[in-house]
């Protein structure tokens, strides 16, 4: 373990702060999750549904804006400063037309959301909470990009930041708006989706003043205002972030297009759904942190041809995300009868939750393999094949088991569930199987 020791500790320092950036985000989806459930099972049904559509757009969208950490990660290994302040420009661009095509998308999907089988009561609940989140995504979009720019030069702590004074501003605003404190309207699930809106403007517009007037960026945000935008530098964002965005959007397609099918067995399935949901994106958001470092840094070493370095970092990652799933495991495990309970007083809704409990173990290990090697293959670029190696995954094995388990089988809720731990696992062992073919 000793090559190993130093990588750990880089590893650690860089990934921590995004660790609790991302820790920050789930806080906030367990307080939505626990203020809408004890606002009403049928509003956290509506927001069960809506919630898992919009990660496919927000992941995407996340995705996409990943191509910019290993430009970036290269370009600070040789001090070009100014250079990535012009990179940023175009990102900003490229970012903004993504944020485009996803509004239309999530638009049309809107126009028909009342032919996706859906409980009838819960429509009139989800169509006006999917407009307000609908009217963020440019908001994320755009702040993403000044994200991984920060994350690139290994700055963490300033997005960890910014993302807290966003958590905490969404948590008091639910507060107001969901149940009408301090003078302000009850709104319910509506105002879960205008103190989101909110947030993630304030988010956007802190990191903007941050990036234009501290000292620390000064030479990045000179190289922004006197880059211009090039055909070349759209086409290398375009080509990194694109794969990385269809395999991240295919994995979380697979668990939207479960959602509809869990929605066909039911107000109380659906809820108990979300809140599994919400549960697992801790462990999803931990890894996926730590993957996040192990991208820059694979970066770093690629941009200096340190092959080796390149691998340690990576198998290093990896073991930092294997303690991370086992104590998650554990945790799920001796929790499990009481998860339900913590979200809603509905026992139906509980007792689902922890049938759950075990698809949700068996899936953690195939989580971490698949964060910690897609973003060891994005840091040194190679990201043409996680697309075919994610739609075999998410689409050919984990949706058509879903369905097998869920209903041919007739094991309802947990049957769907159990699609998870095939797609997942099996994705992040073709991604090892790649990243080990291109680093020996």
């Amino acid at each position: 373990m000793k090559p190993y020791s130093a990588h750990y500790k880089e590893l650690f320092r860089l990934g921590l702060p995004i660790i609790i950036g991302q820790i920050g985000i789930i806080f906030v989806s367990f307080a939505d999750t626990f203020m809408v459930g004890q606002y009403g099972t049928a509003d956290l049904g509506a927001a069960s549904f809506v919630n898992n559509l919009f990660n496919l757009a927000i992941i995407f969208a996340m995705g996409f804006s990943y191509g910019l950490t290993p430009i970036v990660g290269r370009l600070f290994g040789s001090g070009n400063k100014r250079g990535i302040g012009s990179t940023l420009r175009n990102a900003l661009l490229a970012n903004s037309a993504i944020a485009l095509l996803l509004f239309i998308v999530m638009g049309i999907l809107y126009l028909n959301i009342g032919n996706l089988g859906q409980p009838e009561e819960l429509l009139e609940l989800m169509r006006p909470y999917y407009i307000v989140l609908l009217m963020s995504l440019p908001f994320i979009m755009i702040f993403n990009a000044f994200k991984q720019f920060a994350d690139g030069i290994t700055d963490t702590k300033t997005p960890m930041w910014i993302m807290l004074f966003g958590n905490v501003l969404n948590i008091i605003g639910n507060y107001m708006l969901i149940f009408g404190k301090w003078g302000a309207p009850e709104l319910g699930l509506l105002g879960a989706g205008i103190s989101t809106l909110i947030s993630r403007m304030a988010m956007l517009a802190v990191f903007m003043l941050i990036f234009f007037r501290s000292k620390r960026y000064r030479e990045y945000a000179q190289g922004f205002m006197r880059g211009k935008i090039t055909g070349r530098d759209q086409k290398e964002l375009f080509g990194i972030g694109m794969p990385v965005a269809l395999q991240m959007g295919m994995e979380t397609a697979s668990f939207s297009l479960a959602t509809i099918m869990v929605g066909w067995l039911g107000t109380a399935a659906l809820a108990a759904h979300q809140i599994m949901c919400t549960v697992g994106q801790l462990g999803f958001m931990m890894y996926y942190g730590m993957a996040a470092a192990v991208a820059v840094k694979t970066s770093n070493y690629s941009g200096t041809g340190e092959r080796d370095d390149i691998r340690r970092s990576a198998n290093a990652g990896f073991h930092l995300i294997l303690a991370m799933a086992l104590f998650a495991s554990v945790a799920i495990y001796f929790a499990r009868n009481s998860i339900g309970s913590i979200f809603t007083n509905d026992a139906q809704v509980s007792l689902l939750v922890a049938q759950l409990a075990v698809p949700f173990i068996l899936y953690q290990f195939g989580d971490g393999l698949q964060c910690n090697f897609s973003n060891a293959l994005r840091g040194i670029s190679d990201v043409k094949p996680v697309m075919l190696y994610a739609f075999i995954a998410y689409f050919v094995i984990s949706l058509p088991a879903g369905y097998l388990f869920g209903f041919v089988f007739d094991w309802g809720l947990p049957g769907v569930w159990m699609s998870f731990p095939f797609g997942l696992t099996s994705a992040g062992v073709m991604f090892y199987l790649r990243f080990r073919s291109r680093v020996r």
